[in-house]
């Protein structure tokens, strides 16, 4: 299979400019001369005349859609480019994803390092099931703190679980940094880039060994697939296919990877509006007295406002904002309740503007700053809607919550 960005005068996809790799990365080219990665909803493939010497557990396409199929290389070859990766794995979910590299990479008996601001999936892995079932060690620290993050480390530490952007209070991670620490204590570093989607950010430029998307959110970008990738080195992502794809089989499906492969093509279009309307919206309510505060990174009262700039760019800043109303958590439904245009749903990255309403409860909650343990949060994740619009929604809506 070869794709058809593979000429004699540009030999490697990252020639290719970021607009044009969206476009024609990872399509490969069939019987049928389509211009595009037609859609094979099979899952086996016909074997040779002789398959006494196949092996039932090769990774390779071709022979049964579990150890890898055509769709699934396709999405694979782009995800890989786009990140500047030798090698990618896509599976089911974004969980899918970081399990089947814990799973792979880190064995009883060894330690694991993870940022105490995390996906609530990453925290409950490792907080409970892994530690508790497996008789992994598990140390959570504050990963904008490097003598904490050197101090975590130990002779057994295996792996550094961090987040570009953490979800929910955009902490940012100084990548390159924790890279140097982790690589001196011979660990892996895996960074979920899930809010940092390339082409503005790439955390393997960064020292990053593994990259890790949940596909649901920016790089599908429509809300209509579910998908989870890992990309990195190919000796990393091989044993990650090998067994957590093939051996647990948490396999994306056919339509779900020919799904998220067409909605990455608008990708970089689509982040430049995301971020740009973020920055916009953050601003607003940042100067509305009926805000309780705002933590978005690109605003100067972010703490790592400076990070952020340096390691993103200046107009490369996210496109969740996190915030919270005046008053209590009925105030913050009220206020959900009364917007119109900006739906509450649960997921991010969308195409649509997407808010939920998030208590003050639980265990993670002792790692945020302290005003999302007052008031809870509202995590706003910004579509590609036009910026006015939105903006007169949450106006509104501010109006109708604080109303006399």
């Amino acid at each position: 299979m070869k794709t058809n960005i593979e000429r004699p005068d540009r030999t490697h996809p990252q020639s290719l400019s970021e607009l044009s790799l969206a476009v024609h990365g990872g399509i490969l080219r069939d019987s049928t001369k389509a211009l595009r990665t037609p859609l094979v909803m099979a899952n086996s493939y016909e074997l040779p005349e002789d398959p006494s010497e196949i092996s039932w557990s090769a990774t390779a396409p071709g022979l049964y859609t579990r150890n890898s199929g055509h769709n699934q290389v396709a999405l694979e070859e782009k995800l890989a480019a786009m990140e500047h990766g030798e090698a990618a794995v896509a599976l089911a979910s974004g969980v899918a994803a970081l399990h089947a590299v814990f799973f792979t990479h880190v064995s009883a008996g060894e330690h694991v390092v993870v940022s105490d601001v995390t996906y609530e999936a990453t925290w409950r892995l490792w907080s409970e099931l892994l530690p508790g079932r497996y008789g992994i060690d598990t140390t959570f620290v504050d990963v904008t703190d490097p003598e904490a993050l050197r101090a975590a480390m130990r002779p057994n530490t295996r792996l550094v679980c961090i987040e570009g952007i953490a979800n929910p209070t955009t902490k940012v991670a100084d990548v390159a940094a924790i890279a140097e620490i982790t690589h001196d204590a011979g660990a892996i570093l895996l960074v979920d880039s899930t809010f940092t989607p390339p082409p503005f950010f790439r955390p393997i430029e960064h020292g990053a060994d593994l990259v890790v998307h949940s596909l649901t959110k920016y790089i599908n970008g429509h809300g209509d697939a579910m998908g989870g990738a890992v990309i990195g080195g190919r000796e990393l992502i091989e044993p990650i296919k090998a067994d957590a794809m093939v051996d647990v089989g948490g396999v994306i499906s056919p339509f779900n990877a020919w799904q998220i492969q067409r909605g990455s093509v608008t990708l970089p279009l689509r982040l430049r509006q995301h971020y740009r309307s973020a920055q916009g919206i953050a601003e607003f309510l940042e100067s509305d007295e009926r805000v309780a505060y705002v933590y978005y990174p690109g605003l100067p009262s972010h703490p790592q406002h400076d990070l952020a700039v340096r390691q993103f760019g200046a107009t490369n800043l996210g496109g969740t904002i996190a915030f919270a109303v005046a008053g209590d958590s009925d105030a913050q439904n009220r206020f959900v309740s009364n917007l119109a245009l900006i739906t509450s749903g649960f997921s991010l990255g969308h195409d649509d503007s997407l808010i939920v309403h998030v208590g003050a409860e639980g265990p993670r909650v002792a790692a945020y700053p302290e005003p999302f343990q007052a008031y809870g949060h509202l995590r706003l994740s910004v579509g590609i809607e036009d910026v006015d619009d939105l903006l007169d929604d949450l106006r509104i809506a501010l109006d109708e919550t604080f109303a006399s």
